[in-house]
This record gives structure tokens, sequence and C-alpha cells, in this order.
């Protein structure tokens, strides 16, 4: 069935105007004024809303074994969680350990998606580095795959050597593979942790200075060096600190191909949650952890600027009871995550466009279109042309609402935002031409889902 959108405010990275969108198949086929109805067409009247290209989440964890036990999520409520929070792609890390071979870890992730309601890609995790596992990544590329994920922290488990880094960015570069990278400086951090605990810190507000500031940056400055001598473009995640994106403008001044990514946690939270009491504040860790309140005017400024490209959720959820819990008494061993696939584009429009932080243009840009560009998707997805996918998001601004655990998709006994307001929300969500959430609700189908293959272009 065709869909019509009638009346609605088109805002793209660049543009902004009111006009009619007709979606046929799985592609928009026309935009203009005024346009008729054909007959099978259902009629959506998008006067006095928004409707955006459908949202990007650049990183996400839905599968993942981690420090003991198993993200809660699975395709099948993440994937609607997404939905009905307006995103219409996911990219999940593919997270092996260096004991897997990456071809049977790729295709188990792989699995584990089929049921997806939205679309999806993965970076691919290296987490060693020998002729076996350079063979296996080269299929991986050949099969669609256009980005690798490494990680400079968890020693002993995904943590890669600086030999392993070298030969990973030596390979990315000559297959054109962008690489993500969890920057953090492992060896502080252990030894950090040791310290704190050896003087009885244990409680969840010892997580942050476990890893502060400073030792994402060395992480950060770590992966610059390597990318500068070898030449592969980077693309630093979930990064939290000013410190941290001093050092990648300083390297991108000096000619490094980098690119910065934040979350939503770090624009929104900050370590005084993590600091609750009553082992409450192991809701909200994550790595690298909430910060000083101080960093959130620097965060959003980039944003604005555009020195941080995208905003991402790093999704990871954890149970409080029964998962977070397994670090009572020792906070470096509570699974490291907050849930927020569902509430990012309502958290960044409610705190950045009503808030005057950032421009209409400028959410879309951070939300979708960047993501789109970097990892091989545009202009397929992030933008609303004649010829992309039929991914769209009718959003209204006048919704008023409250986030709420029980009331939420995501398969989590917490939000980390609970009774926070949200100022507008999608009231209609479309996935290459199908309707998939209206007004809150998943109303769509699973395994509409498609995985999106991606040709490497960081030569």
């Amino acid at each position: 069935m065709a869909i019509l959108i009638k009346n609605g405010r088109i805002i793209t990275a660049n543009d902004d105007y009111v006009a009619d969108i007709l979606c046929e198949g799985e592609v928009v086929t026309r935009i203009d004024t005024a346009i008729d109805a054909p007959t099978d067409a259902e009629v959506i009247d998008a006067a006095g809303k928004y409707v955006f290209p459908g949202f990007i989440d650049p990183h996400v964890h839905i599968y993942l074994p981690f420090m003991g036990t198993y993200a809660k999520d699975t395709y099948e409520t993440a994937s609607r969680a997404a939905l009905v929070g307006g995103t219409t792609t996911l990219l999940e890390m593919c997270c092996p350990d260096r004991t897997d071979e990456p071809i049977e870890a790729f295709e188990l992730w792989k699995s584990k998606a089929e049921k997806s309601a939205c679309d999806y890609s993965f970076h691919m995790g290296v987490s060693r580095f020998d002729s076996s596992c350079q063979a296996q990544l080269r299929e991986i590329v050949k099969q669609g795959i256009a980005s690798f994920k490494v990680f400079l922290a968890y020693k002993g488990a995904f943590g890669v050597t600086d030999e392993e880094l070298f030969n990973t960015l030596t390979l990315a570069k000559e297959l054109g593979v962008i690489v993500t990278a969890h920057c953090e400086n492992e060896s502080l951090v252990d030894a950090l942790q040791k310290q704190l605990l050896a003087e009885g810190k244990k409680g969840p507000e010892w997580h942050e200075p476990s890893r502060p500031t400073r030792v994402e940056a060395e992480g950060v400055h770590h992966l610059m060096t390597f990318a500068e001598l070898t030449g592969a473009h980077v693309y630093c995640v979930h990064t939290s600190c000013q410190q941290a994106l001093e050092t990648v403008q300083a390297a991108r001044l000096r000619g490094v191909r980098a690119w910065v990514e934040t979350v939503i946690p770090y624009l929104t939270l900050d370590k005084t949650y993590a600091e609750r009491p009553d082992f409450e504040g192991a809701k909200y860790v994550m790595s690298p952890p909430l910060r000083d309140p101080i960093e959130q005017p620097t965060l959003w400024a980039a944003v604005r600027s555009r020195l941080i490209s995208t905003v991402a959720t790093d999704h990871a959820p954890f149970d409080f009871v029964g998962q977070k819990d397994m670090g009572a008494g020792d906070f470096t061993k509570i699974p490291n995550g907050i849930p927020s696939i569902e509430d990012r584009v309502n958290l960044l429009y409610t705190h950045g466009v009503c808030r005057g932080r950032i421009d209409l243009n400028t959410f879309v840009d951070a939300a979708s279109t960047q993501a789109a560009k970097l990892f091989g998707l545009y202009p397929r997805k992030g933008t609303v042309q004649v010829g992309s996918d039929a991914d769209l998001v009718v959003y209204d601004p006048a919704y008023r609402g409250k986030i709420s655990a029980e009331m939420q998709q995501m398969n989590v006994d917490y939000s980390a935002f609970e009774g926070w307001e949200i100022e507008g929300r999608p009231s209609l969500v479309t996935v290459r031409g199908k309707i998939q959430a209206r007004e809150g609700q998943f109303v769509g189908e699973l395994g509409h889902g498609q995985m999106l293959t991606r040709e490497p272009s960081h030569f």
C-alpha cells in the first residue's frame, strides 16, 4: 500500500520546508505540494508536525555476553523500542571475545537479528588479530560490513594489544573500512580499580574515579597516534569529556581522519546519578562513566558546532535486580550500560531543540544523517529525498508525556530517566514504506527489518 504524508514540515540536515511525500513500494517516489492520493494510498495528515528521516542509532548492544551475564534485550524487544522512539536503523556492535572466531561470531550475531522490526547492520569487533582473523575479516567486509570495532579497554576480554591495533588499522586502511573505538587506557583503569578496592572504596560511586577523564583522553590520544601512522579513518565512540574532544581536535588539525560520537546519557545525566545511595547508583554505571555536570555544556557545544558528528546510545540493558547487583560490594563487577534505545530521540529533541541548544537541522544531522554518511548508508538512509528508503518519522512537537519503565518496550526492569518529561514524540514511524509504530505503540511486523550491506568508502 502506498502512503501519502500531507502538509508536514520536512526537516533534513540541510532543509526545512512544507510539502507532501508519496511513498510507494519501499521508497520515496515524489515530494511536492498538493499531491493527489493514489487510490490505494493511506493518507496521513501531518499538519503542524515535523517529518524527519528515520533516525539511525550507530552504537547499540542487543546480543551481548558481558561481565558474566547477557544483555536483556532481544531484537524483538529492542527493535520495537527503537521504532516507538523513532529509530528505524540500528548498527550493533558485534563483540566476540578473544577466543571466538570472527566468522562464527558474525554469523551468530546475524542470527539473533532475524526477527528485527527495523533495519540493521553491524560493526565487526576485532578482539584479536592473527593471520586467520585477517582472512575472516576480509570475508566479513565482502559480505557488506564496512566498519570494525576495537576496544582499548577491558583488559583480557575485548581489549587488543598495540600490535593488534596497528595491524587492524592497517587492514582497515587497505579495505576502506572505518574503525570505531572505545578509548580508555586499560592499564590505568586496572591500576586505579585495584587501588580503590584496596582502600575499601567499593560502591558504584567509585566507578567514575576509577576511569577519570584523563584516562579517556589518554585512550583517545593513543588511537590518534596509531591512526596518524597508518592513515586509517577512526571514530571515537561514546566520548564523554572536554579533554577527549580536545585530543581529537588536535589530531584532526594534524590531518588525522577522525570523527566523534557522544551518547544521550552524557548529554542528560551526570555522575551524581551514580552516587545515589542504597546501590541505586548502579543503574547509572557505564564506561566511560557519567561525568561531572561541568562537561555537559562543552558536549552540547560540540554537537552544535558538529565537532561531535553523532549522538548515539551505547544501549546496553541489564536489570537492576539480578544483574547490576552482581556488583554489590565491588563496583568493578557491575555490568556496564544504561538502556536508552527507546528514549534517545525524544531526549535529544526535548533537551536539545526545545532548550535552544541545537537547531532542528543539527538534530537530524546528529541523530540520523551523519551516521548514514559515515557508515555507508547515505542517501539510502539519513535523508528525505526521492529514491531514498521510505524511513520516515512524523513527529508531534505538541505531545507532552513522561518516561516510565512501566510503559517502555525495552526488556529491562528500570528506566534511567524515570519520570522525566518529554516535549514531543513520534506519532508515526515507517520502515521502507511500512508503518511500524503509531502514537507510542508498536503496530508493525517483527521480521520486517533487513540487514543492510554497506560498501567501504574510507580509503
